[in-house]
């Protein structure tokens, strides 16, 4: 997907890109193949597969109508290089946005991209999701958790429904259907006060399929949830 193609792509769906959205678009492509020789960001570095398999990517929950241009808050459990919330904070720029990451090298790159790309709103911690969910300064304050490709459901939940509001919603991004995940996470998600509201299968423009898991919390996490680093891996829910 050429830049050209991204952004015609979005202003078919009605996200018309100012020149400083393609700009951020276009620096956030370069800081992301200069950093990737230093660090292991991704594997993906050529330009149409970075604004294809990322930055499209990353927007799906905007493009499938689960977020609007709002003050919101909004954690990014293991984004890596900062997807899918970076690129939905260049679209939408009221988003609020907290990135937690275990590997403190990839916390300095996303000071450095937030910097370079003028993006104001955003917070950057170092720490695995297990410790900070016990954490009162991170647990239940927020109004949409999203994660993508970091774990299967059944983990997932337990490292991010605690960082959830009564009512918030986490939104998972996944490379393909997510129905038998969703059926082994069913004791995960009783036991964490959660409930699946929807499950959407679409296609990127190249034909790669795609899900989007939409969960909401119901009542508050129980406080031995999450379990400590490692567990809940180990043995899932």
């Amino acid at each position: 997907m050429k830049p050209e193609f991204f952004y015609q792509a979005l202003a078919e769906q009605g996200f018309e890109l100012t020149d400083q959205q393609k700009d951020q678009f276009q620096r956030y492509f370069q800081l992301l193949v200069e950093w990737n020789e230093k660090i292991n960001l991704t594997a993906i570095t050529a330009e149409e597969e970075v604004y294809l398999k990322h930055f499209y990517d990353s927007l799906a929950p905007i493009l499938q109508g689960h977020l609007k241009n709002e003050p919101t808050t909004l954690l990014d459990i293991g984004a890596g290089a900062g997807f899918p919330s970076l690129p939905m904070k260049i679209l939408f720029p009221q988003l609020e946005v907290t990135i937690i990451d275990s590997l403190n090298k990839r916390i300095q790159f996303l000071h450095l991209l937030a910097e370079e790309l003028g993006l104001e709103g955003v917070h950057f911690y170092h720490g695995r999701a297990e410790d900070l969910g016990q954490d009162k300064a991170f647990r239940a304050r927020f109004d949409l958790v999203t994660a993508r490709a970091v774990a299967r459901m059944q983990v997932l939940s337990e490292l991010t429904i605690p960082f959830l509001k009564v009512g918030g919603r986490l939104i998972a991004l996944k490379a393909s259907q997510a129905e038998d995940e969703l059926a082994q996470a069913k004791n995960a998600l009783h036991l964490l006060f959660a409930k699946v509201l929807d499950n959407v299968d679409y296609l990127l423009p190249n034909g790669d399929p795609r899900s989007l898991t939409i969960v909401e919390k119901k009542k508050e996490t129980p406080n031995k949830y999450p379990r400590k680093a490692g567990l809940p891996n180990k043995r899932p829910l």
